[in-house]
């Protein structure tokens, strides 16, 4: 037999007030890597799509970070494998799917495009 915990709630609550400090703490867990969004959200108390929304706004206020970029030279191709390639299988068919991401921006990526692929991709974007 499993044991389920079950909350109950007996009074109305009051909306929490979250202080900048809070907020920007909660948001920079976000970023270190491997941490789990909806992880973070549930131990502070919040839903995740509030997190979130801090993350959005919070992020939107500070100054873009720049990266470096070194351009190089294209580098010479690999040496041919040794064995032959393995015999590809036939792919599924798939399907285009376009991710409007506003400002006149889009996304088009295959239906079976790897789930965290894409969510590491739409991660960057968002940062812009």
């Amino acid at each position: 037999m499993t044991k389920h915990q079950i909350e109950v709630i007996t009074s109305v609550e009051r909306h929490r007030r979250w202080s900048r400090q809070e907020k920007e703490r909660l948001v920079a867990a976000t970023f270190e890597p491997g941490a789990s969004v909806s992880e973070i959200a549930r131990s502070a108390g919040i839903h995740v799509s509030q997190l979130f929304r801090w993350r959005k706004e919070l992020c939107q206020i500070s100054a873009p970070q720049l990266v470096p970029v070194e351009v190089v030279e294209a580098l010479p191709a690999p040496p041919a494998p040794a064995q032959p390639p393995p015999i590809s299988r036939p792919r599924k068919k798939s399907s285009m799917v376009t991710i409007e991401l506003g400002g006149a921006r889009r996304l088009r990526v295959e239906s079976d495009i790897d789930s965290e692929a894409l969510g590491r991709i739409l991660d960057v974007l968002e940062r812009r």
